[in-house]
Parts: C-alpha cells; structure tokens; sequence
C-alpha cells in the first residue's frame, strides 16, 4: 500500500507537469501565430502604399502604423471586455482595462487584439487619399473598440447568441470570414460611399471611371506576399491549441486550404480579366479598367479574396472543396469590383470585393462544404433539414454583422460628415496628404511620380513628369511630348532612347 501511495503521489505530480507543459505550448503557440498575424500589418501598409499615389504614401503608412497604437489602446480599454468579458447573449461586461483578467488570458487577449486591428485596417485602403486625420482616428477606435469585439462576442463567445447552438446547430467561422472581413468590408463600403470618390476617379461629365494608378506596383506586390503568408497563421492560428488530440491535423488542414482556396481563386481572376469575362472592367487601383491584360494586382486581389474566403470553413473542407470554394471566390472578387465601380463607388483598394465579397461567400461555403453534416454531401431528408438550418443560420449571423456594422458605421461616418471633419478640402486632396498634414513627403521634392493632374473640371490629364536625376556632365533639360527627359552625356540608353534619361 505504501509503494502504491508512492505512485499515485508520483503520477498525479507527472499529470500536473504534462498539463503545465501542455498549457505552456498552447500559450506559445498562440503567442507565435498572434505575432505572425500582427506582421500582416506590415503586408497591408506596403500594399496600401503602393496602391495610393506618392504624395500620400506617408498619410497611409501613418495610418497603418496607428491601426496597432489605436487598436491597442482600445482593445485594452473596452474591446475585449465587450467580447469576451462575462456577460449575456449580446456583450460582455467584465475585464474593462484588463481589470480582475486572468493571467491565462493575456495570450488570447493578444490573439484576439490582432484579430481587430486587422478588422480596421480593411477600412483605411477603401477611405485612402481623401480622409481626414481626425475622422480616421475616430472610426479606428469606435471599430476596435466596440463594432468588432461585440460581433466576435456573438460568433466566438460561448455566451454569444451567434455560437449558442440553435436546434442543435450553432455559427460556422472557424477564423472570421464573417466576424473579421465582412464586417471590415461592409464598414469599408459605407466610409467610402459617405467619402465620396477621389477627384478624378469619374468623369464628371461622362461619368465614366478613369484610372488612378498607384505608384509602386513593387510595394504592393511585396504586401501581397506579406498577407499571404499572414494567413496562414490567421487560419492556422485559429484552432488556439496545439496540444490536444487533432491539433495537428486541423491546424494542417487549415493551412493547406487555405493556400489552396487562395491560388484557385488567384488564377481564376486572372484568367477570367484576361478573357475579358468582366463586364465593365475591374476597380483595381493600379490596372487599366477594361482592358484585357495579365494583371498583376487583379491576381494578388483574388489570391487574397480566396484565402478570406477560406477562413470559415478552412479547417472542416476536403481539399477539393477549398478549390471550388477558390473558384468561385475569383469570380466574386472581380463581379462585386465592378459592381462597386458601376455604383460609383471609389474602393481605391478593392476592400469591398476583397474582404465583404470574399467574406460573405466564405460564411455561406463553410456549411455547404462542411465535412461533417455539409448540404453537398446530404443525403437523407434529416441530412438535409440539419444542413439546411446550419446554411440558414450562417446567413443569419452574415446578414446581422452587416446590419450591425453598417448601422453603426452610418451613424459614425454620417456625424464625421456633418461636423465637416470626414474629408479633406480639395486642396489638400490635390496637393496631397504627405505634405499638407503630416509636413513629411514620402519622396524627396525633385522626384514626381505623379503621371496625371487634377483639373479644374476634375479630369484626370498628364503632366510634364519632373526629372528624377540631377544634372551631370553638362547634361540638359529637354520637353518630348508630355515627358521631361534629360540629356545626358556620355550618351546613355534607357527605354529604347539613346542620350536620355525618362521616367
């Protein structure tokens, strides 16, 4: 009996060290996908930039950077308390500031706290080049600080009314395809509706949508390899835990449709905009609206609509169904796009296509190719009312995150409006942001990277380009055209042009 005693005394101290250890992994592993996630920041600052013209990349790289400062504070101060604070069906109510929280929340308070500044940042690419500083620190904080955390209180809390299982069938939004994108989209689309194009995006006698090209397709393709690699993470990261039985294999499921959904849907628009399948050309920032080309950022944009898409079900799909899911994801990325132009809408970012379309054809995906009980493999008449009633209550949960988040937004965006803090004047907008507000250009004076000027009439016209290289050698100024090239000597040959430097 003794030597027994001894035993037990021995395994319950081993079961106490395997549970630490266990406990110790689950909090790195949550640690280590949060800071991966957070990086994502980083992807939406350098596609961002590149996507705006040059004379605002640092108001939008300010932007970017105040997503985390704002989100941090507000998070903190409120956010997770509404979202995961003991409460009802609707909010929590406990942890305001981080008071009485638990030490073994602080990994899921960081998680969750990139979880929302990701929310916000959607919105800053759809309202970018015209919105006022004082307006764009007021949503961050009303979007981080309250919008989000009670929609992820609903879908994620286990008090949340979304998550309460409803006849035995309960939310589908494994990583927020809902509760993250479409609500940042649908919060993107009303800011930019209540901001009004830029100067120039619309014809103003026609009608008809002009390109406003970027600057630097470099930086956003480098943006776009950022977020895809983030969202491996973000799905990845979703399952929490990697200690218990099936960690694994969920965490590498999720991965791999993830990558999956995205490249379907990244090929499928791509093919489809060459194809000239697009009625009415896409709203993609940096291509030339209907025109049939291999575009470069039209495939990044559905590369990254496919992986949002992906995030609902991306841990209960065959892989097979993450590619059809992709597919269709492609082809939704550049129909909502055009949409948004054909509403004159200007989405600078094509945040509305990316996150809300992809988004909301995520939250209805995730119950048709569930594994378990999904409507594509229902059989039987009981199959087919369960699955049924689980598509009907992810449609219930994406139609009330977008009343949610669009009613609040209205209200938000609409007071900005009113109290004439939403937009910059006219001069700032042409002008630019760089300098007017922040007194710091992103690109030394004597380089121009603007091909066209505002007019009067709010046309879109090409100016003179400004010489990139200072004067060497007795080189010289000369006007070809509309461009100002400059001659140099020993000659040179760039761009075909023997003597010349041209931008």
């Amino acid at each position: 009996m003794p030597n027994a005693t001894a035993l037990e005394i021995q395994l319950s101290q081993m079961q106490k060290e395997v549970g630490t250890i266990n406990s110790n992994n689950d909090t790195f592993f949550l640690i280590v996908m949060a800071v991966i996630i957070f990086f994502m920041q980083c992807g939406f600052a350098f596609l961002e930039s590149g996507a705006v013209r040059s004379k605002n990349t640092t108001n939008i790289l300010l932007k970017n950077m105040l997503d985390c400062f704002v989100c941090g504070i507000t998070y903190w101060a409120a956010g997770y308390a509404l979202a995961f604070g003991p409460g009802n069906a609707f909010l929590g109510y406990r942890y305001w500031f981080g008071e009485s929280m638990p030490d073994d929340k602080l990994a899921h308070w960081f998680f969750h706290f990139v979880f929302a500044a990701t929310a916000t940042t959607i919105v800053s690419g759809a309202v970018a080049e015209r919105c006022e500083f004082v307006a764009y620190i007021v949503y961050s904080s009303i979007i981080t600080g309250i919008v989000y955390p009670i929609v992820s209180h609903w879908a994620w809390d286990s008090q949340g009314w979304l998550a309460t299982a409803v006849s035995g069938v309960a939310y589908q939004d494994f990583a927020g395809s809902g509760v993250v994108h479409l609500l940042g989209g649908t919060a993107a689309f009303v800011g930019a509706v209540f901001l009004g194009p830029r100067l120039g995006r619309f014809d103003p006698v026609t009608g008809k949508p002009q390109a406003i090209r970027g600057h630097s397709v470099p930086l956003a393709a480098l943006g776009g390899f950022i977020l895809m690699f983030g969202f491996f993470a973000f799905n990845g990261g979703s399952q929490a835990s990697i200690s218990a039985s099936g960690d694994g294999v969920a965490i590498a499921r999720s991965i791999v449709n993830t990558i999956i959904s995205g490249s379907a849907a990244a090929l499928t628009a791509m093919c489809v905009k060459k194809l000239a399948l697009c009625v009415g050309g896409c709203g993609a920032c940096l291509c030339d609206c209907g025109r049939t080309r291999w575009s470069l950022l039209v495939t990044i944009n559905g590369a990254l609509t496919g992986m949002v898409t992906a995030c609902a079900g991306c841990n209960v799909m065959y892989t097979w169904a993450a590619a059809v899911t992709g597919i269709v994801a492609g082809m939704i990325f550049l129909g909502v796009s055009a949409l948004v132009v054909r509403l004159k809408v200007d989405d600078p970012l094509d945040a509305v296509a990316v996150h809300g379309g992809g988004g909301l054809w995520g939250v209805i995906a995730a119950p048709l190719f569930n594994t378990q009980g999904g409507l594509v493999f229902s059989t039987t008449g009981e199959q087919l009312t369960a699955s049924g009633k689980a598509l009907g209550w992810n449609l219930v949960g994406a139609l009330a995150i977008i009343a949610w988040s669009a009613v609040i937004c209205v209200i938000m965006f609409g007071i900005l409006k009113c109290c004439k803090v939403l937009r910059v004047n006219r001069e700032t907008e042409i002008e630019g942001l760089d300098k007017t507000e922040h007194g710091e250009p992103a690109y030394p004076d004597d380089i121009n990277l603007e091909p066209y000027k505002v007019q009067s009439d709010g046309n879109l016209t090409p100016v003179a380009d400004v010489v990139r290289y200072p004067p060497q050698n007795g080189g010289r100024l000369q006007h070809v055209g509309a461009s100002t090239v400059y001659v140099d000597n020993p000659p040179v040959r760039h761009h075909g042009h023997a003597n010349t430097y041209m931008r």
